[in-house]
C-alpha cells in the first residue's frame, strides 16, 4: 500500500483541498477526521469532531482508542487498498495516524501550500476562526447522521487536477459540506447560556443521589464550549460513579437538545448532605 498525506495547519483548508489532492496522484480512498472516505462516499469511522472533549477528539482522530483503530484497520484490510491519503495538521500527526493504523511508512506528503494560494489559505482560516465552518470532503448526506444539530450546507465545487502520472488536466465537479456548531453566535440561531444552565441543572437533578446543583459554568469557544458542574451529592452514594453518570447525562441532554459540541465537562463534587 502507498500511503500519501496532506498536511496543513489547522483551518488552512485541508479537507477543501482533499479531494484535488487525492484525484491529481489516483487515490480513491481518504482518512480524515476519523472517517474513512472513499472517493465521496463514508465507509467506515465516525466524525472525531463528536467526540465530548478537545483531548478527546485529538485522541480520535489518531486512532488512540482501540475500538476506533479495530474498526479502521478492519475497513481497510477490507477495501484492498492499493494508495491512501491521510490529512493532518502535522508531519507528527499523520506519522501517528499511519503508525497506530500499521500502514507502513509514508511514500509522499503533500503540504497545503503547495495547493492552495496564500489567499486561499487566508480565506479559509478566516472562515474556521471567524465563522466557525468546518468542510468534510463528502456530500451532505454522507455526513449529516454524524452531526445532529449542527447547521449543514452543500457546497459544489468545480476541481481542476493534473493526474500524477499524466501532464493532462482534467476537471470534475464534486460535493462536500460545510459544518457548524448551532452553538455559535456567529448568524441568527443563539442559545442563551441562562437556558444552558437551566438545561443542565434540570438533567442533573434528576439523578438518584443528587441533592443540588450549585452552580453551572459555562464557557464558549468558535467550534464548541465546555462546562463546569458544582453538585451536592447525598450521602451514601458513590461520587466517581455519580460523577460518571453525570457526565454521560449532561452529554445525552445537550446532544439531543441543541447539538452543540462539547470540548470538556467537569463535575465538582462540593459537598455531602445527609437525608432524615
Amino acid at each position: 500500500m502507498q500511503v500519501y498525506a496532506f498536511v496543513g495547519k489547522t483551518g488552512t483548508g485541508k479537507s477543501y483541498n482533499a479531494l484535488k489532492v487525492a484525484k491529481s496522484y489516483d487515490i480513491k480512498y481518504i482518512i480524515d477526521d476519523a472517517i474513512l472516505i472513499k472517493e465521496t462516499k463514508v465507509i467506515a469511522g465516525k466524525s472525531a469532531k463528536t467526540e465530548a472533549s478537545k483531548i478527546a477528539s485529538v485522541k480520535a482522530a489518531i486512532f488512540f482508542y482501540e475500538d476506533r483503530k479495530k474498526e479502521m484497520m478492519d475497513a481497510i484490510k477490507k477495501e484492498k487498498i492499493e494508495k491512501i491519503l491521510i490529512l493532518g495538521t502535522s508531519d507528527e500527526m499523520v506519522q501517528k495516524i499511519a503508525g497506530n493504523l500499521e500502514l507502513g511508512p509514508i511514500f509522499k506528503t503533500i503540504y497545503i501550500e503547495d495547493v492552495a494560494t496564500p489567499e486561499k489559505i487566508e480565506e479559509a482560516r478566516k472562515s474556521r476562526f471567524e465563522e466557525g465552518k468546518h468542510v468534510v470532503p463528502v456530500p451532505t448526506f454522507e455526513i449529516k447522521k454524524q452531526f445532529s444539530g449542527y447547521f449543514i450546507d452543500p457546497l459544489r465545487m468545480f476541481d481542476i487536477f493534473r493526474r500524477e502520472s499524466s501532464n493532462l488536466y482534467e476537471a470534475e465537479s464534486s460535493e462536500k459540506t460545510i459544518i457548524r456548531p448551532t452553538y455559535s453566535y456567529i448568524g441568527k440561531f443563539r442559545i442563551s447560556d441562562n437556558v444552558m444552565r437551566d438545561l443542565v441543572t434540570y438533567t442533573v437533578e434528576q439523578i438518584r443521589g443528587i441533592g443540588k446543583v450549585q452552580k453551572v459554568f459555562t464557557e464558549k469557544y468558535i467550534d464548541g464550549m465546555k462546562i463546569e458542574v458544582d453538585i451536592q451529592v447525598i450521602f451514601g452514594y458513590n461520587i466517581p460513579n455519580i460523577s460518571k453518570e453525570v457526565k454521560e447525562a449532561i452529554i445525552r441532554s445537550i446532544d439531543t437538545m441543541t447539538g452543540i459540541n462539547l470540548f470538556g465537562i467537569d463535575i465538582n463534587v462540593t459537598s455531602i448532605i445527609k437525608i432524615k
